[in-house]
């Protein structure tokens, strides 16, 4: 099978797994990041890779998932990459084009900012890459991206670093034509969906998008 997007699993919270599940494709390259693991276990899965430090596991169980067929690609302990970026950064020479990274959000702040700040690796610049725990989908929006949900999901647009210009969007309750955003300002926050799918698309600048799912329990 040729693969077409590499998921990656992180060793942070997975808010929804059963949501993860019901967007995995049988395309999907698997990767675990060293504890990542534990998450594609619960879910019944197993990776196409093992990649990192291996310290969230014994040698016992690495010999069992390498006698079946789980490629294993161990690094050392004292490496100046976390193990999520060395999974990033095997994707990224595998030459895939499209990337999830599940369990990157939650827990440890710092962690968590660290997985954000990966989203701008070098090379990731043609990348459709996202964070998502199912609950949530964060990603960076160089010049147009697509956001799929449903009525009532929960849209942020952030400004990074600089002004972003020439901001058009749909699909969004409160629409943007042509606007700028700037990072001292929060007039791009807790935007809402109206269709189940929005499109962002820019002139200059980034933007930090973030997607918050409206709970099932909603209706």
């Amino acid at each position: 099978m040729e693969y077409t997007r590499a998921v990656i699993f992180a060793n942070g919270e997975l808010a929804d797994g059963e949501a993860v599940r019901g967007w995995l494709r049988p395309d999907d390259y698997l990767i675990a990041a060293d504890g990542g693991l534990r998450h594609l276990q619960t879910l019944g899965l197993r990776p196409h890779l093992l990649i990192g430090d291996l310290d969230s596991l014994t040698p016992e169980e690495t010999a069992a998932l390498q006698q079946t067929g789980v490629q294993i690609e161990r690094h050392p302990a004292e490496k100046d990459e976390t193990d999520l970026e060395l999974a990033i950064q095997y994707a990224l020479g595998q030459g895939f084009k499209q990337m999830r990274v599940v369990a990157a959000l939650g827990g440890r702040l710092d962690q968590t900012l660290a997985n954000l700040a990966l989203l701008e690796m070098p090379g990731l610049e043609g990348v459709d890459i996202r964070l998502d725990d199912g609950r949530e989908e964060i990603l960076i929006i160089r010049d147009q991206a697509v956001v799929e949900g449903r009525p009532g999901d929960t849209v942020s647009l952030l400004a990074m670093n600089e002004c972003t210009k020439g901001i058009v969007t749909s699909g969004l309750k409160y629409a943007l034509n042509h606007e700028t955003l700037c990072p001292n300002r929060t007039r791009g926050i807790s935007n809402e969906m109206t269709d189940e799918r929005a499109e962002i698309r820019l002139l200059t600048g980034r933007l930090l998008c973030m997607h918050t799912r409206r709970s099932s329990s909603a209706g």
